[in-house]
């Protein structure tokens, strides 16, 4: 098969910004509710694995179709070309989810899924017993959404906010994920400081010095598909090639990461050298309020702790009051706060430029941007 369809997940929020990452790598994005589709060759779905930054896996869609009766979705998954994806010794374990859906049983639609795909693959391959999987991993998922069946194979395995760097975290980890998009959703640029002053584990100031050097996410990992027998090992060693060529490692960066507790800053520092990326990044045990600098159009992005739990809401609103006034100190910089506490604006005092709604896991989170004036440029 020489083309693909191909579907990136995204979170809720994100989808936007995994379309527009598609279409820098050169494809034509279809963006829809969690979801990215784009066609591709098998040099797209390693480029895809390498490079997408805020998606969470990259599928193949193998059919779509309208499916309200056990018997239509058995016929109809039946008559996909498995053995075009399939080996015969594959193992494929089948998920599922139903929404909305006439078929509302999960374990009944995995499990006719599961059977219709082993009766093509009998027939097929010339086999009357059963399949023995000992082989290739390929993890199917079959979703229905209003009677609509979606059935995918997955790529990439583990999730792709999997880097590899993060040796060690903190109670309440951002994914690496989300936390990229939180850089690309700002305005800066490699050429600009940037801050984040609860920085935890490091993944945002880790995630900043990857897109400001340029570095490929996933370059430093490994996905399910370079297992497939129908995956040439050259397609991923030229997409690698690539994305060696394309990075930028001369890119000078100023990025600081701080952090009121000297053990996440140590940690954040073992994950910043773990990524390659230690000598770019410095990190520092400080308070909020003890940040000054002299520096101009930077860039902060924090996430802040929300006061989830009642008894830490009045710590979370000094620290939100003291952001408020540390930062209005920066005429120059632009900060970008995401938090569910729904009073931030309040006591941050002031009113956020914009604020869009992401979700952080299951959280509905708000964005709160607070542009800065344009960097001018250097005359020549």
């Amino acid at each position: 098969m020489s083309e693909f369809q191909l579907l990136a997940t995204a979170a809720s929020g994100l989808e936007a910004i995994v379309g527009k990452e598609v279409k820098r790598l050169g494809y034509i994005p279809q963006v829809e509710n969690g979801k990215v589709l784009f066609k591709g060759d098998k040099l797209a779905i390693a480029r895809a694995n390498l490079w997408l930054r805020t998606a969470d896996r990259v599928k193949i869609v193998v059919g779509e179709f309208k499916a309200t009766t056990f018997d239509e979705l058995f016929e109809k998954t039946k008559a996909l070309p498995w053995e075009d994806f399939l080996p015969l010794d594959a193992v494929f374990p089948v998920s599922g989810k139903s929404v909305k859906s006439t078929l509302f049983s999960v374990p009944d639609c995995q499990a006719i899924t599961k059977k219709a795909i082993v009766s093509r693959l009998q027939a097929k391959y010339r086999r009357s017993g059963r399949l023995l999987e000992t082989g290739a991993l390929f993890k199917i998922e079959v979703a229905l959404l209003k009677d609509k069946v979606t059935i995918t194979i997955d790529t990439s395995g583990e999730g792709l906010h999997k880097r590899g760097y993060r040796t060690t975290q903190g109670d309440a980890p951002l994914k690496e994920t989300m936390a990229a998009a939180l850089v690309l959703l700002t305005s800066w640029h490699p050429d600009r400081p940037f801050y984040d002053p609860v920085c935890g584990s490091g993944t945002i100031p880790i995630e900043a010095a990857l897109i400001g050097q340029n570095i490929a996410p996933g370059f430093n990992r490994s996905f399910a598909c370079e297992k497939w027998d129908w995956m040439p090992e050259k397609i991923f060693k030229k997409a690698r090639e690539e994305a060696e060529s394309l990075a930028n490692y001369d890119q000078p960066l100023d990025i600081l990461g701080a952090d009121i507790d000297h053990k996440m800053v140590e940690r954040a520092k073992q994950n910043a050298s773990e990524a390659g990326l230690g000598d770019l990044i410095s990190f520092k045990q400080m308070q909020v309020s003890d940040f000054t600098t002299d520096k101009e159009y930077g860039v902060v992005v924090a996430n802040p702790p929300y006061g989830e739990r009642l008894e830490d809401e009045a710590s979370i609103r000094e620290l939100y009051r003291e952001m408020g006034e540390v930062y209005a100190k920066l005429p120059t910089w632009s900060i970008y706060v995401i938090t569910s506490y729904e009073a931030f604006e309040e006591v941050y005092g002031k009113k956020a430029t914009k604020k869009r709604k992401l979700y952080n896991g299951y959280l509905r989170t708000d964005l709160y941007q607070y542009w800065g004036p344009r960097k001018p440029r250097v005359k020549e």
